[in-house]
């Protein structure tokens, strides 16, 4: 495996590459990330996953700084994974003067996630952009965990015409239903055996709307009271429709759960995908 920490060096290493598949991380590297790039080896012959914490994204400085870097680690299970090439590039690569063009995302990036991270999706949609434009791959593979993210980045490459096909891939889970996430290190013990409670209570949304229940205020405000009471700081647990991420209308048959929560001082996110038959 290549490790390349700079434009140049990466542009000339792919000027022979006839189709590539990008996989866009800040690092801190685990199985979440790994099925990216199993996914992305099935849709061309060479993977680049690009490692940049980027500081546009974070509305706190305390955040960016706390960020997990985990270089060396990540490296090591890219290799085994069969991942081809690492792209690292420095601030001052990505950076190398202030930055004062941005991608300025649709009003959708200023609810859920953005509501409670001001400027986050603008950060996610500059620097994604400046990645694609280096890397010009034909693929591009982002997790559903981030669900929000996912959908912000297909309108993006669709409405600015970028020939790239965003791939997504489910979310990889814990035996207990955790959803893998870099911030889960930062849970306690007592934490941690805790934490799959955010995914039953969607679990439990599902099965009432499965089963024919459409009162969607409600069971918000049940859900997050509920998480509530075993000591979450809840922001939402909300019921979406998966094209846009707005409200349901009646009728509304592609659905999706989307919950973000504090536990301790660790924050989870989360969905659940509902198709009603």
């Amino acid at each position: 495996m290549e490790v390349i920490r700079t434009i140049s060096d990466l542009r000339r290493r792919l000027s022979t590459e006839n189709e590539t598949c990008c996989v866009p991380t800040m690092g801190n590297i685990h199985d979440g990330h790994l099925s990216l790039v199993k996914i992305g080896k099935e849709r061309a012959p060479t993977v680049i996953t690009t490692i940049f914490v980027n500081r546009l994204q974070f509305s706190q400085s305390d955040d960016f700084a706390h960020y997990p870097r985990t270089f060396d680690d990540d490296c090591e299970k890219l290799a085994v994974a069969g991942n081809d090439i690492v792209f690292c590039p420095d601030e001052d690569q990505m950076y190398p003067e202030p930055q004062l063009f941005f991608i300025d995302p649709p009003k959708v990036a200023k609810r859920l996630e953005g509501r409670f991270r001001p400027g986050h999706f603008r950060g996610v949609c500059t620097v994604v952009t400046k990645l694609f434009n280096v890397v010009q791959p034909q693929h591009a593979v982002f997790g559903k965990k981030d669900y929000q993210q996912l959908a912000i980045i297909r309108e993006l490459t669709e409405q600015l015409a970028l020939p790239i096909n965003i791939v997504s891939a489910e979310t990889v889970r814990a035996e207990d239903g955790l959803a893998l996430s870099s911030r889960n290190r930062f849970l306690t013990e007592t934490e941690r055996s805790e934490a799959p409670r955010l995914r039953d209570t969607m679990n439990k949304i599902k099965t009432a709307i499965l089963d024919g229940d459409r009162k969607y205020v409600a069971m918000e405000y049940a859900a997050g009271a509920s998480l509530a009471r075993y000591g979450w700081n809840v922001d939402y647990v909300v019921i979406r429709a998966q094209k846009g991420l707005r409200r349901p209308t009646e009728g509304e048959s592609k659905l999706v759960v989307l919950g973000a929560a504090t536990l301790g001082s660790t924050r989870l996110i989360d969905n659940l995908e509902i198709n009603v038959e």
